[in-house]
């Protein structure tokens, strides 16, 4: 099994690289998963998204408790059949936690979630990551304002440190070529 993850802040195109890169698997014949978190394909993951679109500690605590789970599920059901999976917002959620919390539940999750040597995260300014938020058109998270972005950056990198760090700001083929030639044994 293949185990690839993509993360960054709201609005960094991980979704895109993520489509982008299980397209291109699978010109080349290879089976992708692609597994983007919150999902809404169970309840877990539906209760997260709920959470995050209101607000306060608490809201924060549970979208971050049911995200954590929800991963946990897609890495039981997805990661056993030999195919390539691909993680959308794996880990990132420690970083959207209280401060105290962060290190301590990133000790936690990097216990006992698969890890990979194949770990990105899109780094992209998080003026440039509200913008493209707002530019999509949706009803905003909780975590979609720019004091939360700048936090949640700072934070994330912290919990990226050991992971490959792309500039997600930009466009997504450079960004793709970038991430591409980041992947163990990918052609170039």
């Amino acid at each position: 099994m293949r185990f690839i993850v993509i993360e960054g802040l709201d609005g960094a195109g991980k979704d895109t690289q993520a489509y982008l890169l299980r397209d291109y698997l699978a010109g080349r014949g290879e089976k992708a998963v692609l597994r983007i978190h919150p999902a809404q394909d169970n309840a877990l993951g539906r209760i997260s998204k709920k959470a995050l679109m209101g607000g306060g500690k608490a809201r924060r605590i549970v979208a971050t408790l049911f995200y954590g789970l929800d991963v946990i599920r897609s890495v039981v059901f997805y990661c056993r059949d030999g195919s390539t999976v691909i993680f959308v917002r794996y880990t990132i959620a420690c970083a959207y936690l209280p401060r105290p919390l962060i290190r301590p539940a990133y000790a936690v999750v990097s216990r006992v979630l698969p890890r990979s040597e194949e770990m990105f995260f899109l780094d992209v300014a998080p003026e440039e990551a509200l913008r493209r938020v707002k530019a999509r058109g949706e009803a905003e998270e909780m975590f979609e304002t720019l004091p939360h972005m700048e936090k949640a950056r700072a934070r994330a990198m912290v919990i990226a440190r050991d992971w490959k760090v792309i500039d997600g700001n930009p466009a997504p083929e450079k960004v793709f070529q970038n991430l591409m030639s980041g992947l163990n044994g990918s052609p170039k």
